[in-house]
């Protein structure tokens, strides 16, 4: 264990801004590109995408963030439609025994209309590292999908606009970042979306993904994004009432990172 520390306290300096940002294998094997996209694990990307649930469904993942089992993530998600309301709520678990962080968000995705989607979502992290102590904070985040065409869905979301931070004791940000984008089906079998994503005072990212069915239970993906330049790609299975997803992003000096979800509709 200790001969793995120096390399796990140079990858959550790098990354502080996003080890909690996990989207589902879907989603991210799309390159994270999926503002514009309708799925459970919208209730940690754009919560907007709930609106079209129309059952409860619950998923569960994990992802060995660049293959060290150290920097792991455990998410979960669940989503309840209510009459034209579908509540929701998320959790996720990142980190090792001396830097470790959990983020617990709840949300509520309303639909008006075939046309439009619009979420609300807040988040409660907490942060606990070895010899600083604990943290918690609060965050908000909002999103909005618009269908142009039968085809084509616009959206965008924005995450902890009200700057939120950790305390005085642990030097941890929350960076607040907006994202637009979108999703154009082709045809039946074939999806492609898109997104741009900027966080202020850092990177601005472009990220493109393509979906295709073979068959009705089983898709293909893969995508790019361009700042830092990663590639994905995954599958997805869904046989009845239960989805598995895969995915595996490629970072060009870290390394790779698969996850896996398992998910079941009421």
């Amino acid at each position: 264990m200790n001969k793995i520390y120096p390399f796990i306290l140079f990858l959550i300096l790098s990354y502080p801004a996003f080890c909690q940002l996990n989207y589902g294998p879907r989603i991210a094997s799309l390159a994270n590109a999926g503002v514009a996209l309708q799925d459970v694990w919208c209730a940690q990307n754009n919560q907007a995408g709930l609106a079209k649930i129309e059952r409860p469904q619950i998923s569960i993942a994990y992802e060995s963030r660049f293959g060290v089992k150290e920097l792991s993530t455990k998410s979960a998600v669940f989503a309840l439609p209510f009459k034209s309301y579908v509540i929701s709520a998320s959790f996720t678990s990142y980190g090792v025994e001396s830097y470790a962080e959990t983020k617990t968000g709840l949300s509520l995705a309303k639909k008006f209309g075939d046309n439009l989607h619009l979420a609300v979502n807040a988040n409660y992290h907490q942060i606990n590292i070895t010899n600083y102590g604990n943290e918690n904070t609060f965050s908000v985040e909002a999103g909005i999908q618009y269908k142009v065409t039968p085809s084509l869905w616009l959206a965008s979301h924005i995450a902890n606009p009200n700057q939120s931070k950790y305390g005085k004791n642990i030097d941890q940000i929350i960076p607040p970042h907006i994202r637009f984008g979108a999703s154009y089906i082709i045809s039946k079998q074939l999806m492609l979306c898109s997104e741009i994503e900027k966080v202020l005072d850092g990177n601005t990212d472009f990220k493109t993904g393509i979906e295709y069915k073979v068959v009705d239970f089983l898709a293909l993906r893969g995508g790019i994004s361009v700042n830092t330049f990663k590639q994905y790609a995954g599958f997805g299975l869904n046989y009845q009432k239960i989805a598995f997803d895969f995915a595996v992003s490629s970072h060009p000096v870290l390394g790779y990172s698969p996850q896996i979800s398992l998910g079941y509709e009421f």
